[in-house]
């Protein structure tokens, strides 16, 4: 594989999340997975670090932005969580900057972060993982999930991968059963838009023989939007009519600058329920 696919396999992938059951896949082992030696594994990974820290400390210049992370109703000691697939799973997510926005303007409000995000991870796989998040015990719940969901087989025009009432079902099941168990606030990131010609023309994706709707991410957005729990609206952020211009080559996934969009309104939308 040549360096820039790696890189970005190891911005997307988290093995130790897919094979939790592996104690011992500490970075050595992981790295060797990559096809790297433990120092290059490390390095590229505190580059991303690094871009993420820069993402936060931009938007914190913002003084909207810096206000909003002062109001965030996250009390000292709590505990937030993050479920999702490789949006959220990215290392240089919209979570991860959030995770350096805390740890740059509250250092000692003891807030503690967990991102459980799989690259992949449709709301099936989510809803038969559900006890991983359940023994987190969170007080906050932050799902972004429905976008693999809507993969399409074959094509454009080939069925979902999930149909959109079992992803409708799974969603809401998976909430109601995770509170059951706990008692967390739970917020709702809706899917990001694609760009569909991006996708449709990206060689892997061709290969594949797998698509991506628009309209299939508004469906799950409109949905969710009919929920009583707060949402971040992530699908109108980055729609095309909207301006957006952060997808990668893929069309799917988000780029740096995209992320931190994202992460300025989870920020924002949060602030408001303090």
């Amino acid at each position: 594989m040549n360096a820039e696919l790696i890189e970005k396999l190891i911005r997307f992938q988290r093995p130790e999340r897919v094979l939790p059951y592996l104690d011992e896949l500490d970075d050595i082992r992981i790295a060797s997975l990559f096809g790297l030696d433990p120092a290059e594994y490390k390095r590229l990974r505190a580059g991303f670090d690094a871009q993420v820290h820069t993402a936060a400390t931009e938007l914190l210049a913002n003084p909207e932005v810096a206000d909003a992370v002062d109001r965030l109703p996250f009390e000292p000691g709590q505990h937030v969580v993050a479920i999702g697939e490789s949006t959220t799973a990215d290392r240089r997510s919209w979570f991860e900057i959030l995770r350096a926005l805390l740890a740059i303007r509250r250092p000692d409000d003891g807030i503690r972060l967990s991102n459980l995000a799989v690259s992949g991870c449709t709301t099936t796989q989510a809803l038969a993982a559900l006890s991983t998040l359940t023994s987190q015990r969170p007080d906050w719940v932050l799902c972004h999930l429905g976008a693999n969901d809507a993969k399409r087989l074959g094509g454009i025009d080939g069925p979902r991968l999930v149909s959109m009432l079992e992803t409708n079902r799974n969603l809401l099941l998976l909430h109601d059963s995770a509170m059951r168990d706990i008692d967390a606030r739970w917020i709702w990131l809706t899917p990001a838009a694609v760009d569909e010609a991006k996708a449709a023309a990206f060689p892997h994706f061709q290969r594949a023989g797998i698509a991506w709707r628009t309209s299939d991410m508004a469906d799950t957005a409109a949905m969710l939007a009919d929920q009583p729990e707060p949402i971040v609206d992530v699908f109108a952020i980055t729609t095309p009519d909207s301006g957006f211009d952060g997808h990668l080559d893929d069309g799917v996934h988000l780029t740096g600058s995209g992320q931190q969009e994202i992460s300025a309104a989870v920020v924002v939308t949060l602030a408001q329920l303090s």
